[in-house]
């Protein structure tokens, strides 16, 4: 599940949190969010941000073969 996770601060800082979004993508989740924020001071990327996403395909290929022993 995607979510975007903010803390405000008294003194005005928003701090973001992106999970469920895997690679780089999340930059372009939270772009518009962050534009409307102000200045960005500090960008941690989590392990999520540096996981590839892993895509299986439905078809399985099987071969029998027969011995003549």
């Amino acid at each position: 599940m995607e979510t975007l996770e903010f803390v405000i601060y008294p003194d005005g800082r928003v701090q973001e949190k992106v999970t469920g979004i895997v690679g780089a993508s999340c930059a372009e989740v939270t772009a518009a969010i962050e534009a409307q924020l102000g200045l960005v001071l500090t960008h941690e990327p989590t392990s999520e941000y540096f996981a590839t996403k892993i895509e299986q395909s439905g078809v399985v290929n099987t071969q029998t073969t027969f011995s003549d022993w």
